[in-house]
């Protein structure tokens, strides 16, 4: 599963600095698909073990989550959390509340396919994601 997740189908990516204070843990990010005149973004996202987003939610747009490698969680607020492995999806709809990344043990990979843009909301909290799995 780890080699899977680091180095699948789209590879790894550089390091997400952009993006990093929207993190817990350290991720990795691959740009395959957007640019000028295109209204959606195409990236491999690839989070190390314990690495998750914070809560966040899409305005004006939708995001679909493809899993490429390992075992992540994706959660929407007052559901419990989903347990994803290679070849789920999770289509996340405008509005809705939530986050996603790595198991505890495992690296976790998706191809993340956004349009629109991403209020980004509080981290999730330490001690609710140490009780998952």
């Amino acid at each position: 599963m780890t080699n899977e997740a680091k180095s699948g189908l789209f590879g790894l990516g550089d390091k997400n600095e952009a993006y990093a204070k929207y993190f817990i843990g350290d991720s990795y990010l691959n740009p395959l698909a957007g640019g000028e005149g295109i209204d959606v973004n195409v990236s491999n996202v690839t989070f190390e073990p314990g690495c998750r987003n914070d809560w966040h939610i899409h305005h004006d747009g939708y995001q679909i989550l493809l899993v490429t490698g390992g075992e992540g969680w994706y959660q929407e607020a007052g559901q419990p959390a989903q347990l994803l492995h290679a070849g789920d999806a999770v289509t996340i709809h405008e509005g809705v509340k939530h986050w996603h990344g790595a198991t505890k043990d495992s690296w976790f990979s998706h191809v993340a396919i956004t349009k629109g843009t991403s209020e980004w909301l509080e981290p999730v909290d330490d001690e609710a994601y140490a009780q998952l799995g």
